[in-house]
């Protein structure tokens, strides 16, 4: 188990990335709240300590889709729908910006998370293939796919850059 210092120092490195991660599949502020405090708390209780913090990171982040696909995938959150579909969008967004995000939502999640990773979080193919246990060439196909996909959606505004 981690001490309070190296639980605040994660959280102050990290939360932005996870709450980022988080609101990317679940598109709403209660349930990344929830999983925010989740991820933390298995670090907290994780028992071994990480090679880097680059491994530290990664971990999280794995940690983080582990829990949103978990929460998607339980049973009350497929037989329970709520009163309202609210719609939220994230208070940093910039107006320009919106168009981007509404096209990288509506990319199937295995390309949302490949083009979240390598645009927003910096990591290269070979890292993300890593923290997605999937092969570097499935992360170059995806990613692929992914920026046609954005292109198609944009209207041919998008350059991947």
């Amino acid at each position: 188990m981690r001490n309070e210092a190296e639980v605040n120092r994660a959280i102050d490195l990290y939360a932005d990335t996870v709450r980022r991660i988080c609101f990317l599949y679940l598109k709403n502020d209660a349930d990344v709240d929830d999983i925010f405090q989740e991820v933390f708390l298995k670090y907290l209780l994780h028992p071994s300590s990480f090679e880097s913090d680059v491994h530290e990171k990664a971990w999280l982040i794995r940690v983080s889709i582990n829990a949103c696909q978990d929460l998607l995938k339980s049973f009350f959150r497929r037989r329970v729908r709520s009163i309202e579909e609210v719609t939220t969008e994230p208070f940093y967004l910039q107006e320009e910006d919106k168009g981007l995000l509404d096209a990288v939502f509506r990319l199937a999640p295995k390309y949302r998370n490949t083009i979240y990773l390598f645009y927003y979080e910096g990591y290269t193919a070979v890292e993300i293939a890593g923290i997605l246990k999937r092969s570097e060439n499935t992360i170059y196909t995806w990613l692929d796919r992914a920026r046609k996909e954005l292109k198609k959606q944009l209207g041919g505004e998008w350059d991947g850059k």
